[in-house]
């Protein structure tokens, strides 16, 4: 039988960067020693909690401006998901943690945005992990994020990762989908992404993993050159479909494909789906897709 959930409450938010230098070189030396199959019931039962946690407007501001949100005092959702991103870092340092921080791939996002957050707010921020899942390629878990004002659920998040490489003891991964060949569509739009996008979305989101801001980093793990967040580029699309048409609560989905380089663009096309919008970004040069995803209108 498994542990009951039990809640860790911090006085602060964790530093990232310090954060990220010891995940790093604990996943470095975990990763040159044999690797064994993770268990199932291995994802720690705890959740770890902050209590009010207010928004920078500066930060907010230089966000904004960087995404293509318009001002306003009113967080969008990728940025209260930045908010609680310093918890989710912490969590998957834990010695009890079962997935390696170094190589993690992010592989999707679920968001719902449930009623407007004003600048000024207090927050409380609470992550926790759940569900290890066997995936072909590796293993993948869920980092769950719930946030509260006044004891009112006002956001959640759920980030999907990937451990490439380790096993899950037991697990059988579903069979790759055969999906049809997939033909751009007429785009709407175009994401002209400077060398520096990498440095400046680290710097707002405090998300430094070097393979956003070091071609030598993004090399070592097989990228070209630097690549450009994933929180970042979805980011992008949610400011695309816009305020209007997303409403003040809305849920918003995004599924990663290939990561975009930067220095780079990418074609992007949002247009009206049956139940809000949906948006799709991809390679124009060699038609891949970078990502794609909807925003749901919620109520």
């Amino acid at each position: 039988m498994r542990a009951p959930r039990r809640v860790v409450e911090l006085a602060a938010m964790p530093p990232l960067a310090r954060t990220y230098v010891k995940g790093l070189s604990t996943s470095a030396v975990a990763m040159m020693a044999p690797r064994r199959p993770v268990g199932p019931d291995e994802v720690p039962a705890v959740d770890l909690l902050v209590r009010d946690v207010a928004a920078d407007v500066e930060r907010l501001t230089a966000y904004q401006h960087l995404v293509g949100e318009p001002a306003g005092d009113l967080l969008p959702a990728g940025f209260v998901h930045v908010l609680a991103f310093p918890l989710q870092t912490a969590l998957m340092i834990r010695q009890d943690f079962p997935l390696p921080l170094l190589g993690m791939v992010h592989l999707a996002n679920r968001v719902e945005q449930r009623r407007p957050v004003p600048l000024g707010s207090l927050l409380d921020v609470q992550v926790g992990a759940r569900d290890l899942r066997a995936h072909r390629a590796g293993t993948t878990v869920d980092l769950v994020g719930e946030v509260r004002v006044d004891g009112e659920t006002v956001w959640t998040g759920v980030s999907t990762y990937l451990a490439r490489g380790v096993r899950l003891a037991g697990g059988t991964a579903p069979a790759a989908e055969r999906r049809a060949a997939w033909t751009p569509p007429t785009p709407t739009g175009e994401w002209r992404l400077p060398a520096d996008v990498g440095r400046r979305y680290a710097a707002v989101s405090g998300d430094r993993n070097p393979i956003h801001t070091s071609s030598l980093a993004a090399k070592a793990f097989g990228f070209p050159r630097t690549i450009a967040h994933g929180m970042y580029t979805a980011a992008r699309a949610l400011a695309d479909v816009g305020p209007a048409a997303r409403g003040e609560a809305y849920r918003w989905d995004v599924e990663f494909a290939a990561p975009v380089l930067i220095p780079g663009t990418a074609a992007v096309r949002v247009s009206p789906g049956e139940h809000g919008h949906e948006f799709v970004a991809w390679n124009a040069r060699k038609g891949k897709k970078h990502l794609e995803g909807r925003v749901t209108p919620l109520g």
